[in-house]
Parts: C-alpha cells; sequence; structure tokens
C-alpha cells in the first residue's frame, strides 16, 4: 500500500498493481513504459527483453525477463501488457490469461474477430479483465470531434472523412509490419484506430466497401487503403496511406447545420520521443495555434470560428484501467469493442478480395 497524494487519484493506502511489459521496442518505451512507471498505483515489475537490456538505464528498479514465459511465471505480477508484433497478440494473450493475469492488448487486438471473441470468452471463463490499448481515444483531437457530436453542433451528420496518413516511401525492415503476414499492414496498424473512432462515434455501420493496396514496391503488406462505411443516412470514409508529404485535414464532418474540420493535432507521441514524463495531472503541452474549424449554426445564430483543442492524455487510459481492477469501474475498452473493430477488418479484406460491397 501507499499513500501519496496526486490530483485526480485516491491514493491513501491505495492497492499498488504489479505490471509486467512483454516488450521494450517503441511501444513499450514511449506508451507503456513511461505511464506505468509514473502512475501511483502500478509498480512497473518485469520487462521482456530478449536480446537487449536498454531499459536498465531508465528502469534499473525493474526486473528484467528474457522471455515472456518467464515474465508470466512471476508470481508477483498482476498485469500484463502484451505489445509484441500483432502476429503474437492471440497466443501470448492467451498464456497470459491461463496464468491468471489481468491483460491489456496493444491494438489491433488480434489478426481476426475471431480469435479475439476466443480471447474474450477465455477472460470470461476465468474472471479475468482483458482491456485493449486504443490509446487515441485518449487524444485531445479526438475529443474535440467527440465534443462537436455529442452537442450536436452540426445537426443531423451526413458525411464524415477520417485519415491517417503518413510520408514513409521506405520500408522499416519490420518484417511484422511489412511483411506478408496476417495482421501486418496499415489497415490493421492504423485503420483499427479510425474504425475504433468511427464506431464509437457512430455506432454499427451496416455494410462495408474497401480498396486496399500496396504503394511501396520494396514493401508486401498494404501501405494504403481506402473504406467506405454506409450507414442509413450518413457514409463514413477511412482512409490511411503512407506516401502522403503534405498533410490534408485528418477529420472532416459535414452536417445539414455546418462543417467541422479538425486537424491530426495531438502532441503526445511528439513530446514523450523527447523524454517528456507523463504524469496523471496535465503534462502535455497546449497548442499554439487553432487546430479546428467549426462553420456552422448553433441556437439560430451562423457561427464561423477557429478552435482549438485540449491536451490529451494517455494517462487518462492507466488511470480507467486501475479503477477497473480496483474499484470495479467499467472496463474503458472492453474486448467486445475490439471484436467490432476487427469484424469491420474483416469485412473490408473481404470487401477488397471479392470486389463487393459487404453487408454487416
Amino acid at each position: 500500500m501507499r499513500s501519496l497524494s496526486v490530483e485526480g487519484c485516491i491514493l491513501e493506502g491505495m492497492r499498488i498493481i504489479n505490471t509486467g511489459i512483454c516488450s521494450y521496442g517503441m511501444s513499450g518505451k514511449l506508451f507503456h513504459a513511461p505511464f506505468v512507471d509514473n502512475h501511483p498505483g502500478y509498480e512497473l515489475t518485469a520487462i521482456v527483453e530478449r536480446h537487449n537490456q536498454e531499459s536498465r538505464s531508465r528502469y534499473p528498479h525493474s526486473k528484467l525477463a528474457r522471455s515472456v514465459e518467464e515474465l508470466l511465471a512471476d508470481d508477483s505480477i498482476e498485469l500484463v501488457i502484451v505489445n509484441t508484433p500483432t502476429q503474437t497478440h492471440f497466443d501470448f494473450a492467451k498464456q497470459a490469461l491461463l496464468a491468471g493475469k489481468h491483460v491489456i492488448v496493444e491494438k489491433p487486438v488480434t489478426t481476426n474477430a475471431a480469435e479475439a471473441a476466443e480471447l474474450d470468452q477465455l477472460a470470461k471463463e476465468n474472471n479475468l479483465h482483458l482491456i485493449v490499448y486504443q490509446n487515441r481515444r485518449y487524444d485531445g483531437d479526438y475529443h474535440a470531434i467527440k465534443e462537436v457530436v455529442d452537442k450536436g453542433w452540426l445537426g443531423e451528420i451526413r458525411e464524415v472523412e477520417f485519415r491517417y496518413d503518413r510520408y514513409r516511401t521506405e520500408p522499416s525492415g519490420k518484417a511484422h509490419k511489412e511483411k506478408n503476414l496476417p495482421g501486418a499492414g496499415v489497415l490493421h496498424d492504423l485503420g483499427s484506430h479510425l474504425t475504433d473512432q468511427t464506431l464509437q462515434l457512430f455506432g454499427w455501420p451496416q455494410a462495408v466497401f474497401a480498396d486496399i493496396m500496396t504503394l511501396r514496391d520494396s514493401v508486401e503488406s498494404n501501405d494504403y487503403f481506402e473504406m467506405l462505411l454506409f450507414y442509413p443516412r450518413m457514409r463514413v470514409r477511412l482512409k490511411a496511406t503512407v506516401v502522403a508529404r503534405e498533410t490534408v485535414p485528418a477529420f472532416v464532418l459535414q452536417g445539414m447545420n455546418g462543417t467541422f474540420i479538425q486537424e491530426r493535432s495531438d502532441l503526445q507521441e511528439t513530446e514523450l520521443l523527447k523524454g517528456t514524463i507523463p504524469s496523471v495531472n496535465s503534462w502535455c503541452p497546449a497548442l499554439e495555434k487553432a487546430d479546428g474549424l467549426l462553420h456552422t449554426i448553433i441556437d439560430g445564430q451562423l457561427v464561423r470560428k477557429e478552435t482549438r483543442s485540449t491536451p490529451g492524455n494517455y494517462m487518462g487510459f492507466f488511470e480507467d484501467v486501475y479503477q477497473t481492477l480496483v474499484n470495479g469501474a467499467p472496463n474503458p475498452v472492453p474486448v467486445a469493442d475490439a471484436i467490432k473493430t476487427m469484424t469491420v477488418l474483416d469485412a473490408a479484406q473481404q470487401s477488397h478480395r471479392e470486389k463487393r460491397v459487404i453487408n454487416l
């Protein structure tokens, strides 16, 4: 038990969650270890590095494990973060659940919806929590979009476009992302974010049509996709590419009353790359300029103004997970949500193969 005082958490005598991280690649270094280590409710107990020991300089107080199996054998660990390559998520998450651990698994949760459903059932049978790391729900730009949708500022929304563009014309050399493997490519990598956000905002679509391809000669997996999701009176277009040197608006919503345009502007990843230490309180700097444009009618008045999103905080995810494990709060990202996302991605692949609209 700890007795600490940090705004936003109840820390007097709080229970500590001993946590192990299955990999110390980019995901472990940026998106997991800093948050586990700096949230007062967690203890960063162990980190897996099969051959290196990079984590020793920053987290010498944690144990160094040489395999996931070694980490799972540690009875002191209550929570395991599966942040290994997508192709291993199912096996490692299953092993962790069978070892009696609660599990956070990186997105995409698995390579297909059937695997995700099997993990969900296994977690329920063992009375364990399985939580999907959808950190983009905690981005400042997404919160700005959610506010506009929730408050109905655009009236009935008819057309939406969400994009996740990058400029990476050279291969990264990471086989699990760029070889012809299940779950490799931007459809699962970036598409899982875009699809999850869409389902959170607008619910379940009626059908999907998708175009998926590989733009770079030196890469085997897909590095471009476009999905069209069909709703009764709305269309949502999701798109990602790796050959966008110049960016265009990442989020565009068109409603009967007006338009909202939002840039992809969350600075958390940039700050984490600089070595900024996250905290439960606000730690990411505010934007220096507007990143959105709202042009609509509100209460009968025409409004056209630039907007500025507030900083996001991925620590909110870890706080929500803590409240789930300790106080029985709802799972912030249940596998049921991930199954829906994977079902859409499965249907997108089928649509591309068969060149037709797939009913959901």
